[in-house]
């Protein structure tokens, strides 16, 4: 017997809320016959707060996003457990992810774990089978001189000079321990997935792997002002190549997911409970595989409002920015040869959690076979017009 969840219990509609729901402020979107539909979480029930809220960007612009929500009248959809449960078997309504028009950006090699699994990538080339050798080699020269280095300081500067003279220094040291954080582009406006959707690889990947994240929502003076989980999906072999291939590795359809639900920031849930936050990652095999890991962002090597800082730096985004913060989950565990650690098989369920963000549960398949993205910028707004919702 044991007591690993099976892929159905990861999809449970009744642990998607954070265990406090009742106290949080949660927005989201649903998918409606009328179309897409801003919802705030009431006694586990979805209200629809389209009239007031007709987009997640229409909130951000706010000046007091928390109020603007708690006083938004509506009525109810349905309960949020039903959002869920239809997500999963594609019926409507359905939860969608909890962003809109905002930009979706990221931040890699901010974790000391998974800045050193970049570099095995790229000294590996790609290549799954000389990983072991090759964090072997990295755990043994360079390790133990980096763990607790601060980016940007000044025995960050001499780490860098040791290991430049060494041969050793890499992109990932530069950006995990350098000045600048690394920050890219993780999909457009509208792309990304919700709970109970399948998230998509590139069907030429060999070694890839989820990526559990706390994710920031910055208003557009790039203030953090909600959170909520992410799965930024990742290519390892392709971005193990080379990191110009970044963008291959890292946005394609179906690459991103986000959930179930944005919690804003208030009184009772505050930057100090995002910097403690604890996610926790089950991969669910259908082949009977089984995986868990946790990440604590206490162990982030940058500050979030510096990440959040450095994605507004000399930007400006009006109608706000999603923020990856980077994972501390580096998955080694072998799955089929030794040496060659995990790599992702359709039909794997991907469960990531926290207390307090609730549960984002996503199925992965190839990129080139889940549903395409068709709804875009266009789309929102007809649909808003459609149903006299005023832009």
């Amino acid at each position: 017997m044991t007591d690993r969840p099976d892929q159905a219990t990861l999809f449970d509609a009744g642990r998607v809320l954070p265990s406090d729901h009742a106290d949080a402020v949660l927005v989201g979107r649903a998918l409606t016959a009328q179309g897409p539909t801003i919802i705030t979480v009431r006694d586990a029930q979805a209200v629809d707060i389209t009239a007031t809220v007709p987009t997640i960007t229409h909130l951000l612009r706010s000046g007091d996003p928390v109020g603007r929500v708690r006083a938004a009248e509506g009525g109810v959809l349905t309960t949020v457990a039903a959002l869920a449960t239809n997500a999963v078997v594609g019926t409507l309504p359905r939860l969608l992810a909890p962003v809109d028009l905002q930009a979706l950006k990221a931040c890699g090699v901010t974790f000391v774990n998974s800045m050193l699994e970049r570099v095995v990538e790229e000294m590996a080339n790609g290549d799954p089978a000389r990983a072991a050798e090759m964090r072997a080699l990295i755990e043994r020269e360079v390790a133990g001189d980096i763990r607790s280095v601060r980016p940007g300081s000044e025995q960050a500067r001499r780490v860098k000079a040791h290991l430049q003279a060494r041969t050793l220094w890499s992109q990932y040291l530069e950006v995990g321990l350098g000045e600048d954080a690394e920050v890219f582009t993780k999909g457009q406006p509208l792309s990304s997935l919700g709970f109970g959707d399948t998230v998509g690889l590139h069907p030429r990947s060999a070694w890839n792997n989820p990526e559990p994240e706390l994710v920031l929502i910055g208003n557009p003076a790039g203030q953090i002002v909600a959170a909520t989980l992410g799965n930024d999906v990742n290519l390892r072999d392709v971005e193990g190549r080379s990191a110009l291939l970044l963008g291959r590795a890292k946005d394609n359809n179906g690459s991103c997911s986000l959930g179930p639900f944005l919690r804003l920031l208030d009184d009772g849930y505050t930057l100090d409970h995002l910097r403690r936050t604890e996610i926790d990652l089950t991969i669910a095999g259908a082949d009977g595989f089984h995986l868990d890991g946790r990440s604590s962002v206490a162990e982030i090597s940058r500050d979030l409002v510096d990440l959040m800082a450095q994605a507004f730096d000399c930007h400006q985004y009006p109608d706000g920015m999603v923020l990856f913060t980077g994972t501390l989950f580096a998955p080694t565990q072998d799955r089929d040869r030794p040496g060659e650690g995990f790599t992702h098989k359709p039909g794997d369920v991907v469960a990531i959690a926290s207390d307090r963000l609730g549960r984002l549960t996503n199925r992965v398949g190839q990129a080139d076979a889940i549903p395409p993205w068709t709804f875009g910028t266009v789309d929102l707004v007809r649909s808003l017009a459609d149903r006299g919702i005023r832009w």
